[in-house]
């Protein structure tokens, strides 16, 4: 096919000419004019096939003006009235030349769409005549696909590999290793050894011979695919055949055997290591400690640590760490906290996982009083938020004392506070009951540049009310009212529920106006403490009064209101009530649960109703409820016939309820 190229002006030859001298790598033509107008101003060129170059083993050179042009096409976006493909097949047919595999590749680099690069890879052969794909070009669309992220990626690459069995392409030794780094990534552990079964079966068909870097990808693969013994099998072959395995190799086998407790042959591995002079580096002895120090040998994992010492190795964090829980393991506080100076001194940094060690064998070992120690040898490395996770640690460990004293030392060690400290204080002083202290703080914290916000107020309110400490509460919640913050809906709740529990049912009532009349809201859990407050406290009226009301409201009951009220109209003998809220209750589609079903089988049981009792415990088994022990007791007083009118007092964990119908 000729080519035919016209110039509308003399001086485009010149420039054209200029441009083939600067683009050394683009395709030569050459050609003759075979028609020029009589002006002179436009010409026709008759331009032949380019001679191909070849390098020196004979492999077509690729064309960059070519690779580049295709690019261009196939990256151009997609739009309603064209296609890249068409675009390129047009572009294509107008040439006499065809694709080499080596430009095939090339553009297949070129693309970083894995998508578009699977979709060109397939329209070369069957769009492009004569085009036939090599193993350059399977293994470049191979290494693509390992690398993307395509839905059946796998299925994809077994595709490609029936192919090249399909069309008797052999792979070389690369193809190979792209196939065991893709079916040995642990992706699909059930089918992954039968695929580098496969994998190894080419090898023998293309009469291929593995190479140390291939020993190396299988090693790893096995390794991902937690076949520990295929793993081991490798590395046999491996120093059966003299080659060897560098420290990131080795370090990789070693840890797979430490996970699967093959003790023998680490050392067996370890030994080789030294035997080929591969020195072992920190992660190796790092290695080595934590399996020396699960299997309870703190004095073996000293030795290995000390070797790595006299070897000039310089620990890091992980070794440290290492190290240290291995000898926390044996309970060696002393030489816990040797390691941890020697870390400090080294001028490496101790995280909190370190701290943590150290935290948990001093509390075992019941010398919490050295923390002082340690937290003075690392000062330099002590800030806000170690001190805040050794505090909250201590506070959840139930050391309210420790962690008091450490939170003095950052007090003092520190301009600014830490508000998570601060938190965590507050919550270990509320725990251990010391309200005086946590209210104290509160007040103080300010001076730390920390705002005490409406959560800490509440946690302190909470434990006052626990306690039923009234005064303190109410002058807390005064404060609170008048320096801020403002009070929110989990703060009216916490407070209607200690007055409730204290009987300080007027207070209670005050609380709930301020709230309707705040910026908050009630919600249902406000209604509930308001209307457990009212019931237990002998106003059963106006309890169901504010029952009625909150679904005035809108609100949902749930099934800690209906229970709450029930316990209600039961405590007064109205049984009728008691039933009828029951099945309103069913009838709303709210489920009762066993302590909604232990409260109307007690009533039921104390007025002897037991037949309307046993059909209730009927209805509680096809609702697929377990009876507790509350239940299995009154079904004994239903048996025995004894009913009782009085009850033991005993606080419900839902309602906050007396439900006991112990004797």
């Amino acid at each position: 096919m000729k080519n035919c190229m016209k110039l509308r002006h003399p001086y485009r030859r010149l420039r054209l000419t200029f441009r083939q001298q600067l683009r050394h790598f683009a395709t030569k033509y050459s050609g003759r004019v075979v028609v020029e107008a009589e002006n002179g101003r436009s010409f026709a060129v008759e331009v032949d096939a380019p001679t191909l170059q070849t390098d020196s083993r004979g492999y077509a050179l690729p064309r960059r003006d070519l690779i580049c042009k295709i690019s261009q096409i196939l990256k151009s976006p997609p739009s309603a009235s064209s296609d890249p493909f068409l675009d390129l097949s047009d572009y294509l047919d107008t040439l006499t030349l065809t694709l080499t595999p080596s430009e095939a590749s090339e553009i297949l680099k070129s693309l970083k769409s894995p998508t578009l690069s699977l979709r060109f890879f397939r329209f070369c052969p069957s769009e492009i005549p004569k085009f036939r794909h090599d193993c350059f070009t399977y293994n470049r669309i191979l290494l693509i696909i390992s690398k993307s992220c395509i839905p059946n990626r796998l299925d994809c690459v077994r595709e490609i590999v029936d192919e090249m069995e399909k069309f008797g392409i052999k792979g070389n030794i690369s193809t190979v290793n792209l196939l065991i780094g893709i079916f040995g990534d642990g992706e699909f552990k059930g089918d992954g050894g039968d695929e580098l079964k496969r994998c190894l079966g080419l090898v023998q068909k293309w009469e291929l011979r593995l190479n140390c870097y291939s020993y190396k990808c299988l090693l790893q693969a096995y390794i991902r695919l937690c076949n520990y013994d295929k793993a081991l099998e490798v590395y046999q072959e491996m120093r059966m055949r003299g080659y060897r395995l560098d420290i990131f190799a080795y370090n990789i086998l070693l840890d797979a055997l430490v996970r699967d407790q093959k003790v023998d042959q680490v050392h067996k591995v370890f030994e080789d290591m030294k035997k080929w002079h591969c020195e072992p580096d920190e992660y190796t002895y790092t290695i080595l400690i934590r399996m020396t120090g699960k299997l309870g040998k703190p004095g073996e994992s000293l030795s290995f640590f000390q070797e790595m010492l006299s070897k000039g190795i310089s620990p890091n964090l992980i070794a440290y760490n290492t190290m240290i829980e291995a000898l926390a393991k044996g309970r060696m506080v002393d030489k816990s906290i040797f390691v941890f100076s020697k870390m400090v001194d080294n001028s490496c940094r101790p995280n909190e996982f370190t701290y943590s060690i150290i935290l948990n064998v001093l509390a075992a070992e019941g010398q919490l009083g050295r923390l002082d120690e340690v937290v003075e040898m690392s000062k330099r490395y002590m800030n806000k938020s170690i001190y805040t996770y050794l505090i909250r640690t201590l506070s959840k460990l139930g050391h309210a004392s420790e962690a008091h004293r450490l939170f003095c030392n950052m007090w003092s060690f520190h301009d600014r506070g830490d508000r998570d400290a601060y938190l965590s204080m507050l919550e270990s002083l509320c725990n251990a009951k010391k309200v005086t202290e946590a209210i104290d703080l509160l007040n103080k914290m300010n001076e730390k540049g920390v705002e005490a916000d409406a959560f800490m107020y509440n946690t302190v309110f909470s434990a006052l009310g626990k306690l039923k400490q009234i005064s303190h509460l109410h002058d807390l919640y005064e404060r609170m009212k008048q320096d801020g913050p403002s009070p929110d809906i989990f703060t009216y709740n916490i407070l209607i529920a200690s007055f409730g529990r204290a009987g300080e049912v007027e207070e209670a009532l005050k609380v709930f106006e301020e709230l309707e009349n705040s910026n908050c809201k009630p919600d249902i859990v406000s209604y509930n403490s308001l209307i457990n407050c009212l019931g237990k406290n002998g106003d059963i009226d106006e309890a169901h009064m504010k029952f009625i009301e909150m679904q005035e409201k809108g609100m949902n009951p749930d099934v800690v209101t209906y229970s709450t009220l029930i316990e209600c109209f039961g405590k007064t003998e109205k049984v009728e009530m008691a039933r009828r809220l029951f099945d309103e209750m069913l009838a709303a589609g709210c489920y009762p649960n066993i302590v909604t079903y232990n409260i109307l089988l007690d009533c039921l049981e104390r007025s002897g109703r037991t037949s309307e009792a046993v059909s209730l415990y009927a209805k509680l088994k096809e609702q697929g409820l377990t009876a507790d022990s509350i239940t299995y007791t009154i079904l004994e007083r239903l048996q025995s016939g004894s009913h009782r009118t009085s009850r033991i007092r005993r606080q419900n964990p839902i309602t906050g309820w007396v439900v006991s119908p112990f004797r």
